[in-house]
């Protein structure tokens, strides 16, 4: 079981992942922007980082750089429906897993946060 956060400002996304994420057995976090997830890592250790990268405050692509800084172990996971914000990602390939592209489907988002967890090492943890 992984421990993710997520940082999304809409509330129904931001439940539509948390359920499917803890259906598939992780424990989730999540919370409304960038500010939030910061104070949350600052208190928490996580597995993944799931964000929105429109949000009020701090954005997404401020928060995965400040995470890529402070905790670089921690892998990012980007969520986005403005393809012009996919191409602000998308020059940050080294500090990010993926952009998922929204709307998504249930199967998608948990693929891509599976995914972005083996990339991160996960799988190598829970075998050790």
């Amino acid at each position: 079981m992984a421990r993710i956060l997520i940082a999304e400002d809409d509330l129904s996304v931001q439940n539509f992942v948390a359920r499917a994420l803890t259906v598939r057995g992780h424990d989730v976090a999540a919370v409304g922007d960038g500010v939030q997830a910061l104070e949350s890592l600052a208190g928490k250790t996580y597995d993944l980082l799931i964000t929105d990268i429109v949000m009020p405050g701090l954005d997404g692509i401020g928060l995965a750089l400040k995470v890529a800084r402070d905790h670089p172990q921690l892998p990012v996971l980007l969520m986005s429906g403005y393809s012009a914000e996919r191409q602000r990602a998308h020059n940050l390939d080294e500090l990010i897993c993926k952009v998922v592209s929204k709307p998504f489907t249930l199967k998608e988002i948990c693929d891509a946060a599976e995914q972005a967890l083996i990339e991160g090492g996960f799988g190598a943890r829970l075998d050790a």
